[in-house]
């Protein structure tokens, strides 16, 4: 089957990808960023295309409508906001899922022709505070350094990045280089000890927040060791770290620290790599220039193996970036500051409402929808009803917006839920447009199946509400590869300063070149170039060291940092159903050092509050967490885990340059989670995540889905009630119940086919493997063995299966300890003998672990 060269929609990395229509696919060798390697998710990129709950026709008000009455609605309420609220009563909120040419046309819809600034990314809570760094240190958004710099230095410092588990291709890429060249060194510097840390040369477990205080401590080191630079603001950014000691802010350990200092300050060839931990932060800005400032005067910047590299988290974070898809930037790197700038672009939008400046950025611009003064609003390809912090009032802020419009492919979502307006979008593998990853490499994603029922590409949706709102003639493009061109043309053409953006050189392709263009860097400012790493003019930026805006105290004694998992992606709408990647870390968890517990015990069910809200969650004790922090990954929706919707429980502090929230450090309490009881319930259909007090929905396989649960009602109450769900024509239950012990086993079944099997008992710690038990439903007929078997929830024939950890190729941890016990005493040997780990190798650091902790036979 033929196959099209397509780039994959996950992070920043922008791997390439070989698709067919029948959804196998294969990394593409031939793309620069990832050489023919996918990540767990890009593996299982064809699992995600054929989903239930896809959104193929539009609604109004709960019914299906025609596109024509359903655009017609959505001008309609933008038409009343504007009359009653004017342009800043009407708001876009986009995505770094949004292909570059979608991107363009809301903003161009958006500033110039609505005439409001109020469009913002969901990137505002990723890399907003990247973009202010880079705006600050180089007077433009821009990412000197290229992937080839983190193979070429001979040190690599990772800064709030789990790039093992975030960036796993460009991790394995900087592996192999540490591998080819031993003297090479790595840093991570991170409160937690994440999968990135095994192996690295050095792990700095600094207290959360304190990344200012470090660099600013390594600021001074290099000038006390003679370095020195032209550039100016050098003095007022040493002025600004007086005072500031370094190991007393940042908590680390003086031999630690000095060993950091020393070989910053002796290795040429350096790359910083910094990502969320530092982004995410109410001194988030603050951070990036403390980095870029460190480099600047050490001048391991715009060099072969030296530079500061900011990472991004979407596909697309960069491309939104470009088109001027965040509340504070205009299209092109233009800038509001300069009234030839905005005449420029307004002359070349034809736009004369352009917006006067700036809109509100995400948090505040939910705070307003809250408070009535947004009328129309406009989300596109997210999910704000649980990714934004303080998210319960969030969801109130969507609930009272007039005209609540919602793009996506997925019904499915907290979002749409809520929207009075649903438009079925294109997903992966059937839109067509541009993407540009961390390294400024543009690539395609090009359409590879056929648009499913009514839905349309984003850009079409939007042309056709400004062509109801009287704008037609602006946004009359016959396709993506016509606003690729007027976004390239513009930022040559609408240009009066120099800036380091700018494609104008593609502003001339044909829709075959379009069609068939390459993965491309920028600059390209004449046909045929190809941009590489920058050495842009800069500046150094004071960064004075402050703590984060709201500290731990007597009644909230934790701080709680929030993140991804390995395999899982946002807010799970693709990644959630495909049961290989919810096999690795199934149920919402929240980690703790075991001396921070409060005497809970690993497995049991806690809760964690804050002044904003609160979460249940499931407990893990972890000795890699530093004392005072506790870690939830951010993933869990109300469709697969209610209660463990940990943004609600986040603060809405933001940078104050940036806007970006402060998703690292909220204090909380942890405690109990009383329950009368626990469980879980296997069974061939979901029922849902609504079924207890507590409850994860997880895919099992193909057709199963278990629910674990846990409530405060009887036992024997929630025994009844959660068989009467699954009760099936001519099927009979075998029951096992203890009323005494408060244990209640029960499995259905049908001419000897296992349907379901529920068990509940007042212990999660007395539930048997569920691993083992879904296997019993792949088979045809169970007899009286493995019936006993089932409610004794003991294995009649050995172990049971031990939990997944290499999802690319299906081998079990108890399978690798296996191969290590028979001599394969290297990550590469237990590749060899399992092919663990010679996927994507996001697994090799788990793969590390249980060889430092499996003894290893002597060799004979």
């Amino acid at each position: 089957m033929a196959e099209t060269r397509t780039t994959c929609p996950y992070c920043g990395v922008g791997c390439g990808v070989l698709a067919s229509a029948d959804g196998t696919l294969r990394g593409d060798p031939e793309h620069p960023a990832n050489r023919g390697r996918l990540c767990s998710k890009g593996t299982a990129l064809g699992e995600t295309l054929d989903q239930p709950g896809r959104l193929l026709h539009p609604e109004v008000d709960g019914k299906r409508a025609s596109w024509d009455a359903a655009l017609d609605a959505v001008a309609e309420g933008f038409r009343r906001a504007l009359a009653e609220g004017g342009p800043q009563g009407t708001a876009l909120y986009v995505s770094g899922q949004l292909l570059t040419e979608d991107y363009y046309a809301a903003n161009k819809l958006a500033k110039g022709f609505l005439g409001t600034g109020n469009i913002d990314s969901n990137s505002r809570l990723c890399m907003a505070s990247a973009v202010a760094g880079h705006r600050r240190a180089f007077g433009e958004d821009l990412v000197p350094g290229i992937y080839e710099d983190l193979e070429l230095a001979d040190l690599v410092v990772l800064v709030g990045s789990n790039l093992a588990w975030c960036h796993p291709i460009l991790f394995q890429r900087l592996q192999a280089a540490r591998a080819a060249r031993p003297a090479m060194r790595l840093v991570v510097i991170d409160p937690r000890r994440t999968a990135s840390c095994e192996g690295a040369d050095l792990h700095l477990p600094l207290a959360p927040g304190s990344d200012v205080a470090l660099f600013n401590t390594l600021l001074r080191h290099l000038h006390a060791r003679g370095f020195r630079s032209g550039a100016p603001g050098l003095d007022a950014a040493l002025a600004a770290t007086a005072g500031e000691t370094g190991g007393g802010e940042t908590g680390l350990a003086p031999a630690l620290l000095a060993t950091f200092l020393d070989w910053f300050a002796t290795t040429p060839r350096t790359v910083t790599l910094f990502s969320q931990g530092a982004n995410q932060s109410s001194a988030g800005t603050d951070k990036a220039n403390a980095i870029i400032n460190c480099h600047l005067l050490a001048g391991h910047i715009g060099q072969p193996g030296a530079g500061p590299f900011s990472i991004t988290g979407q596909p697309n974070a960069m491309g939104g970036r470009e088109v001027g898809a965040l509340a504070n930037t205009l299209a092109g790197h233009l800038d509001w500051d300069s009234p030839a700038e905005t005449a420029a672009l307004r002359d070349y939008w034809q736009a004369p409402n352009l917006a006067a400046g700036p809109g509100l950025k995400a948090v505040d611009l939910f705070r307003a929808a809250g408070e009535g003064r947004i009328g129309a609003l406009w989300v596109m390809a997210t999910n704000p009803a649980i990714s934004l912090p303080d998210a319960g009032r969030v969801r109130e802020a969507l609930r009272r917006t007039p005209c609540l419009v919602a793009s996506d492919c997925t019904r499915e979502s907290d979002t749409v839920d809520l929207a009075r307006i649903r438009l079925p979008a294109l997903g992966w593998g059937e839109k067509s447009g541009t993407v540009t990853n961390s390294e400024r490499v543009i690539s395609r994603q090009r359409a590879f199946r056929p648009a499913p029922g009514e839905a349309r590409p984003d850009w079409w949706a939007i042309a056709q509400v400004a062509a109801r709102l009287g704008w037609g003639e602006a946004f009359a493009w016959s396709g993506p590869a016509a606003i690729f061109r007027e976004h390239a043309a513009l930022t040559g053409l609408a240009r009066p300063a120099a800036r380091a953006f700018d494609i104008s050189g593609l502003a001339d392709l044909s829709d075959a070149d379009y069609a068939a263009m390459p993965p491309t860097r920028w600059p390209v400012a004449r046909r045929g170039e190809q941009g590489g790493r920058l050495a842009p003019p800069a500046r150094f930026v004071a960064t004075p060291f402050r703590p984060p805006a709201n500290a731990t105290s007597a009644e909230y004694p934790l701080a709680l940092l929030t993140g991804r998992l390995r395999d899982q992606w946002h807010s799970m709408t693709r990644t959630g159903p495909v049961p290989r990647l919810m096999a690795h870390s199934p149920e919402p968890t929240a980690a703790i050092h075991p001396a921070d517990a409060a005497g809970l015990p690993d497995g049991s069910l806690a809760r964690l509050d804050s002044p904003w809200g609160s979460a249940t969650l499931r407990l893990r004790h972890d000795p890699g967490i530093a004392r005072g922090g506790v870690f939830v990954p951010m993933h869990w929706t109300a469709r697969f885990a209610p209660a463990a919707r940990i943004n609600a429980s986040v603060n809405p502090a933001v940078d104050p340059v940036s806007g970006q929230p402060e998703l690292k450090h909220t204090p909380v309490r942890l405690g109990p989670a009383p329950m009368a009881w626990h469980g879980f319930l296997l069974a061939r259909r979901s029922l849902g995540a609504e079924l207890a007090g507590w409850t994860a929905l997880i895919p099992a396989g193909p057709g199963l889905w278990r629910h674990e649960l846990a409530g405060g009602e009887a036992p024997a109450e929630a025994f009844a009630r959660l068989r009467a769900l699954v009760e099936e024509p001519d099927a009979a239950w075998v029951l096992l119940e203890d009323p005494a012990a408060g244990l209640h086993r029960a499995a259905l079944l049908r001419e000897g086919r296992l349907l379901a099997c529920l068990f509940l008992g007042p212990d999660p710690a007395g539930l048997p493997p569920r691993g083992w038990l879904a296997g019993l439903f792949a088979e045809a007929a169970i007899g009286s063995a493995a019936r006993r078997a089932l409610l004794a929830g003991t294995p009649a024939d050995g172990p049971a299966p031990s939990p997944t950890l290499c999802v690319c190729h299906g081998v079990t941890a108890a399978v690798i300890c296996s191969s290590i016990a028979r001599g394969a005493n290297t990550p590469a040997l237990v590749g060899e003998a399992t092919k663990a780990g010679t996927g994507c190798g996001s697994c090799r650091p788990e793969i590390a672990a249980l060889l430092a902790a499996t003894p290893v036979p002597e060799p004979a």
